[in-house]
């Protein structure tokens, strides 16, 4: 049965997949991604994982995978195969794509995490029939896919979507980036969970214990979390106004207090519209499976290129 590899790595964990041609998971595997071996260690492990699910298709569908989709955090050069940078892993200009096809003997796909995911959710998620989508998900970060005609825009140099680090409050709190005030240092997970944290007293509190206090009325709880939403509908308004995106997806950690933040959060970008047209909002239909199904798809997308350009005179 022909399928490929598809495969999501972590800051802590991969998540991997065989995929069959219709969509179909034949396999599925989980591994720590041990970063606390190492950026040399992480690369090892991924290349070894990756051989495994290949001898497991062989195994048990009677051939190798046609090609392998790999999904990546940080910055990626995805033209050149290149992981350039992740803070998480400790890795800088791994060229990961070479190394994976030389142990693999395939061709393979490497793309953004987040952007992969994306696609996923653009192509057969939440997006899916939407010409026009922005995918944003709300976790230790916040990042952003722009899906456009059934494909996600990386941007010239590999940057597009970051929405997180529009400056939503000038001259705000400080953020790793080197500005001041950017949106995902009040509307991320690990913002609101710091934020609560503080609020309640409780060093141990995080984002889910806030949805859960804001739903059972705590007024303390109500404006840490109004206070991230309307940080939040800043954001989006900005990106919708550049982008005018028919479907707004939002997905991670934030997204599964479920109406407790769709419900203020369509009426805080609704207040701030006024010729824009006013996206639909809507949670990710694929939760931690995006990035690893979105693997598979930029994988086959990859041999339908191979394909066709085999077949051209």
């Amino acid at each position: 049965m022909r399928h490929v590899i598809a495969l999501d790595v972590g800051g802590t964990g991969m998540k991997a997949a065989l995929v069959a041609q219709d969509g179909g998971l034949l396999h599925q595997a989980r591994r720590a991604t041990g970063r606390e071996r190492g950026p040399e260690a992480v690369v090892e492990g991924i290349l070894d994982f990756a051989a495994e699910l290949s001898a497991h298709g062989v195994e048990h569908f009677g051939e190798p995978a046609s090609a392998a989709g790999v999904a990546v955090p940080g910055i990626v050069d995805a033209d050149r195969g290149i992981a350039s940078y992740a803070a998480n892993l400790g890795w800088r200009d791994v060229p990961l794509r070479d190394l994976l096809a030389k142990r693999l003997g395939i061709p393979v796909a490497l793309g953004h995490d987040v952007r992969t995911g994306g696609l996923a959710e653009g192509r057969i998620g939440a997006g899916q029939g939407a010409d026009r989508f922005l995918f944003v998900p709300l976790g230790t970060g916040i990042a952003g896919a722009i899906g456009i005609a059934g494909r996600v825009e990386a941007g010239a140099h590999g940057f597009a979507g970051e929405i997180g680090h529009i400056v939503v409050r000038p001259g705000g709190s400080p953020c790793p980036c080197g500005q001041r005030g950017c949106l995902e240092r009040y509307a991320s997970a690990a913002a609101v969970s710091e934020a609560w944290a503080q609020a309640c007293g409780d060093p141990d509190a995080d984002a889910a214990d806030c949805a859960k206090a804001v739903a059972s009325g705590d007024p303390n709880a109500v404006r840490v979390w109004q206070h991230a939403v309307d940080a939040l509908a800043d954001g989006l308004v900005t990106a919708l106004t550049l982008l005018d995106p028919r479907t707004l997806i939002i997905g991670g950690g934030l997204a599964e207090a479920g109406d407790t933040l769709f419900t203020p959060l369509r009426e805080a970008v609704r207040r701030r519209v006024t010729f824009q047209k006013l996206p639909t909002i809507v949670p990710a239909a694929l939760g931690d499976s995006a990035g690893c199904l979105g693997a598979g798809l930029m994988a086959w997308d990859l041999l339908a290129t191979t394909d066709r350009t085999e077949v051209t005179p």
